[in-house]
């Protein structure tokens, strides 16, 4: 049987070169800091990289910084329920991806024009005690028919039943920090 490529997807909240200097090409990388003020310097140094290393680079929450900056799209938290339909964006160059964590989350991500949904959490981890598992993970799929990435608790050991999903990607944030990981 062949395996399908799946995009991946690492969640950064620091610049740090060492860390992506060691990433395959064509990770694409999502830059989401909540805790102090984005230092646009950081947000260059940042997609140059991106660039030579042949990754995408996604800015989180800042629509406005990701235009600027010509990052590749704009990553919507769950958190982030404000719909706004007019994007004066380049729908071919710019892409919108968003996360969801339940039924109405997904409905708003869906009417924020979110192109790729991440859905989480797939796996159970130490930081959650509800998860989907692949069967919940796939009902919900079908019934939305979108395009989804699986997201949350993905590590070595299940990291194959990814094959039994219908999605177009996973993300994660430890799995990429591995020396295993792709």
């Amino acid at each position: 049987m062949q395996q399908r490529l799946l995009e991946c997807y690492f969640f950064i909240k620091e610049f740090n070169v060492n860390q992506l200097s060691k990433l395959s090409k064509g990770i694409n990388i999502i830059y989401r800091n909540y805790d102090y003020k984005i230092d646009e310097k950081n947000l260059i140094l940042l997609k140059n990289l991106s660039r030579s290393k042949k990754f995408k680079i996604y800015l989180s929450n800042n629509l406005k910084l990701a235009i600027k900056h010509e990052f590749d799209g704009l990553y919507l938290p769950s958190f982030n329920k404000i719909i706004k339909k007019n994007f004066l964006i380049d729908k071919k160059k710019f892409k919108i991806i968003g996360s969801a964590h339940n039924i109405p989350e997904l409905i708003i991500k869906k009417k924020q024009g979110c192109e790729q949904i991440f859905l989480s959490p797939l796996f159970k981890s130490t930081k959650n005690t509800s998860y989907l598992d692949v069967v919940k993970f796939n009902l919900i799929s079908k019934k939305f028919n979108n395009n989804f990435v699986a997201l949350g608790g993905i590590n070595e050991k299940n990291i194959r039943k990814l094959q039994m999903l219908k999605i177009s990607g996973f993300a994660g944030i430890s799995y990429f920090q591995k020396k295993t990981a792709p």
